[in-house]
This record gives C-alpha cells, structure tokens and sequence, in this order.
C-alpha cells in the first residue's frame, strides 16, 4: 500500500485539484459525498422487487396497454401473462396444450371456457353470429379485472342508437314502451337517453361547450351495442340488455308464513293478494305483458299473421286506456287545483305558479299511513324480520 501524499501547509487540497467553479463545483462535490456514504444510511437506495417487477411489465407485457385501440375494449382479460392476445393466438392455430395453458393462466372456470369457446367449429367460423369472425369481443376480452371472474364488462349505447331512439320518440311520436320493444332497449333507459338528448340539444341552441372529445374516448375503450340500418327498412336488431325483467315490489319484501290446503291451486294471483290486497300478479307488473301473451299463442300454434293483428289490436287498446288516464287526471286537477301563473301584466303570481288543493285530515285512514292522505308517512319498517315478534301463523282463519 503506498502512503499517503502529503500536501504542503501552504497549499490547499481543493485548488490543487483545479481551477475552481464557484458553487456548481461545490455542489457536485457535496453530492459525490453524499452518494459515496449513502450504503452505509440505514435506508440505502434500492429498488425493492415490487418495483422491479412493475417497470419490468410496464416495458414488457404492459407496453400493449399504452395506447388504447379504437373501437374495442383493451382489458387484462384478454391477454396471457406474457402480453400476448388470446383471440390472435387462437387464430394462429397453435396446439391444444398452449390453448389449455393460456386459458389456465386467465380463467379458473372451466364453464366460461366451454361459454368462450362455443361456436369456435369450422363449420361456424365464417358466420356472421360468431363474435370472433364478427370482431366483437369474446367473454375473456370483457374482464377489466382477471382476479374477478364473474365480472364483465357491460355494453354501451353508442351515439347513433340514442340517437335513434330520440328520434323515434320526439319525431316519430312512438311510445317509450314500443321503442324498448324494438330496439331492445329498457324502458327505464329508453326514458334516460330521451331525456339527456334533449339537454344536449338544447345546450347545441345555447352555444354551451360540449366535451365531446371525452365522449368519444371513452366510447372508443367501452363494448358498444350499435343501431345497424339498412335498405329496404328491415333494420337487424341488437338486443341491449333483458327489457322484460319483473320489477321488485315493496310489499313484497316481507316475509309471510302462509297456511293454505293442499289441494288448492295456489297461483300468482293469490300470492299477489298475499302480499297486499291491491298488488296486482306478476304476469301484470311485467314492463311487457304483451311479449307473454305474444309467446303463449306462439306455442298454442296461432299463425303469425294472427298474432300480428291481435299485437295491434292489443297497442291501440293499451293507447286508449292511457289516453282514458291521462284526461280523467286533468279533469280532476281542473275541478280540485286552483291555479296562480307566473306574474304577467297584472297577475300576482310571482316568479311561479302556485297550485292550491283541498284536503281532509281523514285522507290518511284509521292508522294514519294511507296513501291517499296528505303527509303520508312512508319509510316504516315491517316487524317481520324484528327480534321477538310471532312469525309463523298461530290461528287458521
């Protein structure tokens, strides 16, 4: 080991290495030491294997979801672990044991393959019902998260379809429930697109910003369900989403021991009457009772053409008792509803209108929860489900 130099008294160790810098010097000399005794801290720099790991995938099989494709949706689920596309390496034909690893890799359910795979016969290949000849996304391109197997992600109304249904309600006069029907659309959404529609265009009249950028990238990383027109008016409909599910009923969420014999036919009906006297079967609160009677005379063999005129007859009615409704209200609110308008040249209304109505105290009935009655108190748990209470009948009536 040599010794070390030894400096004279009179020279300084910092100039005789150069001309000095000024501060930037300085600096880079503060952090070399700073550097060279950083190993020796109690927390020394160090990337951790979480991170390693992160950057690892972020530049390999993460890298395909840096810029998301136009049009499709771009989820984990639709690749392996090593950034590669299920639906492409299908089609490139490779062998059975790849496939089964791959699947292995993603999906846990062997009854989601089965669902994945089905129609995927070369017979089926080239038809247009099958979602990989088709370019719609299959069941493992839906799943935003890969540890969830049971979520998918839902479809979107594109902008042509709300468009069309706007126009089919506002334009053409057709119903909410005739639209739903056609365009397999829900009722309850048909009414939602209507409605924002109409703000939009009139946001358009009022020359307000529209984030329509936003719009249209968002739309772009969602599954779609899209309008098709074409020639001719025979329009190829898309079912959105179920349109005829039966709606939860209040009443119907308490829980009732009921004794009844043996051998009476207990229907809907009577269950309905269980529940609340005035709640009507389940075949009637459907939001489309008529696709039931539509079927049950498909199955007791009646000839379409039947079935069409007996549909029409069915809406035309179904219009006159809304229409019969819809006047019999004005006609009440014109002899019960005293009116003030908004203040005009010598009106006293103000701003807004003022709408006054008669009432009685014995509206509410003997317990005080009549829905008839002004002030009804809604919101009063049933006792059926309380600690204590009798739940099974005591009596047989």
């Amino acid at each position: 080991m040599s010794p070390s130099r030894a400096w004279p008294a009179s020279i300084n160790p910092v100039s005789a290495l150069g001309p000095s810098t000024g501060p930037s010097r300085r600096r880079a000399c503060l952090q070399c030491l700073r550097n060279s005794h950083r190993l020796f801290s109690s927390t020394p720099r160090q990337e951790t294997r979480l991170r390693r790991n992160m950057f690892r995938w972020l530049t390999g099989p993460g890298d395909v979801f840096r810029e998301a494709p136009s049009g499709t949706p771009n989820y984990l689920g639709g690749y392996t672990r090593e950034g590669f596309k299920i639906s492409d390496r299908r089609k490139k034909g490779e062998s059975a044991g790849a496939g089964s690893e791959a699947a292995a890799e993603n999906i846990e359910d062997p009854e989601e393959v089965d669902e994945d795979e089905s129609g995927s016969s070369p017979e089926s290949s080239n038809s247009s019902s099958n979602p990989k000849s088709s370019g719609r996304p299959t069941a493992l391109e839906l799943r935003p998260f890969p540890n969830n197997i049971h979520f998918r992600s839902p479809p979107v109304l594109d902008e042509e379809t709300r468009e069309e249904i706007w126009r089919r309600v506002m334009q053409e006069k057709k119903t909410v429930r005739n639209v739903s029907v056609e365009l397999g659309v829900d009722m309850n959404r048909v009414g939602a697109v209507v409605r924002l529609k109409e703000v939009e265009k009139q946001w358009i009249r009022e020359n307000k910003p529209l984030a329509v950028p936003y719009s249209r990238a968002i739309l772009a990383m969602l599954p779609k369900t899209s309008y098709q027109a074409q020639a001719g008016g025979n329009n190829r409909r898309n079912t959105h989403e179920s349109i005829n599910d039966l709606p939860v009923h209040p009443a119907t969420t308490q829980q009732i021991f009921h004794l009844t014999s043996e051998s009476r036919v207990f229907t809907r009906s009577d269950a309905a009457k269980i529940f609340d006297p005035t709640l009507l079967p389940a075949d009637a609160r459907l939001p489309h009772p008529e696709l039931i009677e539509m079927e049950r005379e498909n199955i007791d063999g009646i000839p379409q053409q039947e079935r069409i005129r007996r549909a029409q007859d069915r809406a035309i009615l179904e219009e006159q008792k809304r229409l019969t409704v819809i006047q019999r209200k004005k006609d009440y609110d014109a002899r019960t509803v005293r009116k003030i308008p908004p203040q005009t040249e010598g009106g006293h209304g103000g701003r807004w209108e003022w709408r006054f109505k008669n009432i009685s105290v014995q509206d509410v009935g003997a317990d005080g929860r009549a829905p008839g009655g002004t002030g009804w108190r809604y919101g009063v748990p049933h006792q059926d489900r309380k600690r204590g209470q009798i739940k099974i009948p005591t009596k047989v009536g």
